[in-house]
């Protein structure tokens, strides 16, 4: 009899366990997120612009950013970006990473990043090819013309995965108008290829080429993939004195910020 009412105050001290245990699991990836909204609620003489600022160099600085050769400006263009993206409930709320590709870096560096802004965290940093028709070693001309084999700057949603010719493979929806929206018709997705690593590098003095996708190292492709897919936000920054875009508004983007931390820290 004492062995049976064991079992049950066992299972019993489980049950009640159970759902604190799921608070934290579920949680914890919102707690730096959280201390940041701790210290806004602490700063109300700052303007949104002005607290904005400081969250973006906070991660900066976190993340080490500086340390992985990310420039600070093209990393701001990226979050102005995704807050935007974000106030239009364009990109997943249960996603806080953000991809950033700089074609003003040779291809023979690491110019690729993941970064996870709730955790502040560098995820992912490695190399990445650009179109043949935008350059050798640099990527100096892009388009959004069918058949060009240039890249596409601009913000871009991550969308569906699917298993092609380069194996796991994923669409983007290019949302800047005249400059990237051209991207599924021409099949400009994230793959993995065999030239984009730094053996191809070392062998022919230069990164490999896309015809204007983002290619990426093969060994790294399935995990970056899985990391990014079903509508995160992907800044691809370039130099075209040209370019505008809807969502690099920064001041609505710092209103948007504070506004998305107010919510949260009211559902405290």
């Amino acid at each position: 009899m004492k062995k049976y009412s064991f079992w049950f105050m066992d299972v019993l001290l489980l049950i009640i366990t159970l759902p604190a245990i799921s608070w934290i699991s579920v949680n914890k990836a919102h707690i730096p997120f959280i201390a940041t909204i701790s210290k806004l609620s602490n700063d109300n003489g700052s303007t949104p612009q002005q607290l904005f600022d400081n969250y973006v160099s906070e991660i900066y600085d976190e993340a080490n950013l500086s340390q992985s050769n990310l420039d600070f400006l093209v990393f701001k263009k990226a979050i102005v970006g995704y807050y935007n993206f974000k106030e239009a409930q364009l990109i997943s709320p249960e996603k806080s990473v953000i991809t950033i590709i700089d074609f003003n870096k040779s291809g023979k560096q690491k110019r690729l990043w993941i970064v996870d802004l709730n955790k502040k965290e560098l995820l992912f940093n490695t190399l990445v090819a650009h179109g043949q028709g935008s350059g050798n070693d640099r990527a100096q001309s892009f388009s959004n013309l069918e058949s060009s084999h240039q890249s596409s700057i601009g913000f871009y949603i991550t969308s569906n995965t699917y298993l092609g010719g380069h194996g796991l493979s994923m669409k983007l929806d290019g949302m800047d108008k005249g400059f990237n929206t051209n991207a599924k018709d021409r099949l400009i997705v994230i793959h993995g290829a065999d030239y984009v690593s730094q053996d191809f590098i070392n062998q022919h003095g230069y990164l490999g080429r896309s015809y204007g996708c983002p290619a990426l190292p093969i060994e790294l492709t399935p995990a970056i993939i899985n990391t990014i897919k079903d509508h995160t936000c992907l800044y691809i920054n370039g130099s075209d004195l040209n370019y505008s875009s809807t969502y690099s508004n920064e001041s609505l983007a710092a209103n948007n910020f504070l506004s998305a931390s107010t919510v949260m820290q009211a559902s405290l």
